[in-house]
Order: structure tokens, then C-alpha cells, then sequence
């Protein structure tokens, strides 16, 4: 997924967040544990995910975030299960399974459905 920062939204997926929708009705919670000394790296790339992530039109919401010294999650939201299931074969979960077992374990992937929201 790179190493360089991640790159601001472009006009044309500016224009997409103001027109789409704010309902969402499908998630994915991540649960992903690195491998002992490779925290930092894991950071890095859920870091450098959000750039990937920024091509999904149907990602409504996306989270990478840290519970604890190695332990991460990513919390997304879609505005229904074909917006979901185009994020789960996209590149950000290829990239996600190409790096178990080298940056981090077996990531835990559970699919929810979203009973109540509130976005921008």
C-alpha cells in the first residue's frame, strides 16, 4: 500500500461524499494483532490504507485504529452489502491478506449489519 503519506481526497471524490447518502446499512469490524516488533509497520499501513480506501465510492466511513500496544482494528460502513462486498475485493483487503503472517496475524474479519449512525 506504499509508504509515502497518504493523499488528500480529489475533487471528484469531494463531489461523490457531498451527493451520496448518509445511510448506511452494512459493516466490517477487523480485529488484526502484529507480530511482536512489527507495531510500527502495521500503523504504517493502515496509514497508507486510507489512500486506497478513498477510491471506494460505496466506503462511506472508514477507521484504522490502535487498542492497544499491538493490537489494531479497522471499523468501516457501507450503504448496503454490494458496497461491502466490493470493499472485501478491493485492494485494501488484498493487501490485508498479503501481509498476514509477515506484519501481523490472521486477521479477525467480522461482517455486522449497522443499526444506528450518525455521519456528517
Amino acid at each position: 500500500m506504499g509508504s509515502g503519506p497518504a493523499a488528500a481526497p480529489t475533487p471528484q471524490r469531494k463531489a461523490r461524499m457531498a451527493t451520496t447518502t448518509n445511510t448506511v446499512t452494512k459493516g466490517l469490524l477487523v480485529r488484526i494483532e502484529a507480530m511482536p516488533g512489527r507495531e510500527d509497520d502495521v500503523a504504517r499501513f493502515l496509514q497508507d490504507g486510507l489512500s486506497l480506501v478513498e477510491q471506494e465510492p460505496d466506503t462511506t466511513a472508514w477507521f484504522a485504529v490502535r487498542l492497544g500496544p499491538s493490537t489494531f482494528g479497522i471499523f468501516d460502513v457501507f450503504p448496503d452489502d454490494s458496497g461491502r462486498q466490493a470493499h472485501l475485493s478491493g485492494r485494501v483487503a488484498a493487501a490485508l491478506m498479503e501481509n498476514a503472517g509477515t506484519l501481523f496475524e490472521q486477521p479477525t474479519i467480522e461482517q455486522l449489519d449497522v443499526i444506528a449512525s450518525k455521519l456528517p
